[in-house]
């Protein structure tokens, strides 16, 4: 196993870890992200189609704060960005999980 790399077993338990938080977390649909989220995305990334972070194309309209909930800050444009799949799914997520 090279030096830095995650062994099977804590594969195996990260992966468990996210299957118990997935149970508790509400659906989509419960967060938010309804027919009505889908048209301002797409109108916003119609406005901003790279990547924010590395000029890629953009594919996910991303919270800069997470709402957790409150629905003015999930609906405030100056707080959306544009981001590709992979700066979503990787820096991003990283950089939320360093300041937390």
């Amino acid at each position: 196993m090279p030096a830095g790399r995650p062994c099977a077993c804590q594969i195996a338990s990260t992966r468990a870890r996210g299957r118990r938080h997935d149970a508790t977390r509400p659906n989509s649909r419960q967060r938010g992200y309804t027919r009505q989220w889908e048209k301002a995305r797409a109108a916003f990334l119609h406005l901003h189609p790279t990547c924010a972070l590395c000029g890629a194309a953009a594919v996910v309209v991303d919270h800069i704060t997470p709402h957790r909930g409150d629905k003015a800050l999930f609906w405030n444009w100056n707080n959306w960005q544009a981001l590709c799949g992979h700066c979503h799914n990787s820096v991003k997520q990283r950089a939320e999980r360093a300041a937390a």
